[in-house]
Order: structure tokens, then sequence, then C-alpha cells
């Protein structure tokens, strides 16, 4: 979706429930590929999202992987662009296993991603931002009221787009 957004080429370095940390370990598979592709090969953006509810269980471990990232991002030349991702559905039984209100969540990633991308000098894709101003945000939601459903995962790919696009336009 995103390489026919912006007519780029999209690498994809992920697995489900990574966290960023693990791109900055070279011992591990994907740290090992995510390592070698920023030393080895040339990139014009680097799109890192942090593992769902990372940037609020262990922040500690979000800031310091974002800012190391970042760091080797613009080494190899390339511009770091943050997913701020989205809340788990209103409601729905993730959030509440997890003793959690929408609002709170919602508001608590959109802080840490916003501090992230200000403190590294990273465009921000606001996605969670978008999911939340959605008029009716249980359509943006697979039935695990967690991941996206199709409609919200092209809304993810349209505002990474958009923050590429305008940054292009801007250079």
């Amino acid at each position: 979706m995103l390489a026919a957004l912006t007519g780029g080429e999209v690498v994809c370095h992920a697995r489900g429930g990574a966290r960023l940390s693990e791109q900055l370990n070279p011992n591990t598979r994907l740290g090992a590929r995510t390592q070698a592709a920023l030393a080895g090969e040339r990139w014009d953006y680097v799109v890192l999202q942090e593992m769902s509810h990372g940037p609020i269980t262990a922040p500690k471990s979000f800031f310091s992987s974002v800012e190391r990232l970042c760091g080797q991002i613009r080494a190899n030349g390339a511009v770091p662009v943050l997913f701020a991702t989205w809340a788990y559905q209103k409601g729905g039984a993730k959030l509440a296993a997890k003793g959690w209100d929408y609002d709170g969540m919602a508001s608590q990633l959109a802080e840490a991603y916003r501090k992230a991308a200000l403190d590294n000098r990273a465009l921000l894709a606001d996605v969670g931002g978008r999911f939340y101003r959605w008029p009716d945000p249980r359509e943006l939601y697979a039935a695990d009221g967690v991941h996206p459903s199709e409609l919200g995962s092209r809304m993810a790919a349209e505002t990474i787009a958009d923050v590429i696009r305008h940054h292009k336009e801007a250079e």
C-alpha cells in the first residue's frame, strides 16, 4: 500500500510483537537484518513503529531505542519517521484486560510519540491521532480490537505517505 501511494520501494523489517530495541540487537534475526541494512544500504526514509503499548509500558526502552535508531538512520543519510500507533479499540477486551481506558491510552501514546519525534528531529506520522478523531473508529479495527482493518491499514499508509510527501515538497 505504501509503495503504491509514494511510488517508492518499501522494504519491511518487522515481526509480530517486536520492539524497537530488537532492531538494535545484531544477535537476533530481525536486528541483524536491520543493522546490516542501515550500515550497508542507502535509504531515503526509515519508518519506526514500536510494539503497540511499548511507549507506555516500557518508556525508557522506547525513548532510548528511538534515539539510537534515529542516530543510525541520520548517519545513513535517511530521514527517520515515527509511525505513532493507536489505542486499543474502545470497549474492547484487550483494553479491558490491560485495565486501561481508551482516552488515556490514546493520549499516552500520542504524547510519547510527539516527545520522541521532537527530541530526535524525526517526522511524525500520527496514525493514532487519525484513529482517535475518526467518526466511527470501530471500522478501523480488526476483530481483535488491536490490529487495523483494511480501512485502518489504508489510513496508516496514507498518513505515512502524506508525511513523506510533505517533507519532500518542503526540501
